[in-house]
């Protein structure tokens, strides 16, 4: 993190690796385990601006994954969730719906969907969308397929206006899945 910061910090704004050394400190923050967030919000915000003035679509979309990370673990929901579906939308026409990254990314914001109880739409989005998509192109049996699953599960079992059918429907998800 701050050693690789220190490195590079003296060299032109518009460096790759003084891009990518902002990025590893602030992504070194997010993920520590002291839980960091709070400092490492301005650092991932930073990065992201280089990475739109200098960097490739690539490194932009990796760089808005890990604020938008940050911005829902400092339970900035709705922020984050604004992210989440540039991303997905972004990764939808760069790579198609079938992209493994683009599943993923769509999974993302369904979890956020979910955190801020917009069960509706969450369901919607892993029913219609993404689950089927997932299963055609990943597997039934891939690890972002099986979050698929357990994320329609938790939006079906956990939406207020659940119905005994709509509990048993969550029921043979689930167990599908395993």
């Amino acid at each position: 993190g701050w050693a690789c910061w220190k490195t590079y910090l003296g060299r032109p704004e518009s460096n790759g690796f003084r891009c990518m050394a902002l990025g590893a400190l602030g992504e070194a923050l997010l993920r520590n385990p002291t839980s960091r967030l709070e400092e490492a919000l301005p650092l991932l915000e930073a990065s992201l601006a280089l990475r739109r003035r200098y960097c490739d679509e690539t490194a932009i979309l990796v760089a808005q994954n890990n604020l938008a990370t940050c911005l829902g673990q400092l339970e900035r929901h709705d922020e984050a969730l604004v992210v989440f579906r540039a991303i997905y939308a972004r990764r939808a026409v760069i790579l198609g719906d079938s992209h493994d990254r683009t599943i993923s990314s769509g999974n993302n914001v369904a979890a956020v969907l979910l955190k801020i109880h917009q069960w509706d739409e969450a369901k919607t989005l892993l029913r219609d969308k993404l689950r089927p998509v997932a299963r055609r192109s990943l597997g039934v049996d891939h690890d972002i397929t099986l979050t698929i699953d357990q994320h329609l599960a938790l939006a079906i079992a956990d939406s207020p206006e659940r119905t005994r059918a709509d509990l048993l429907e969550a029921e043979t998800i689930l167990q599908d899945a395993v």
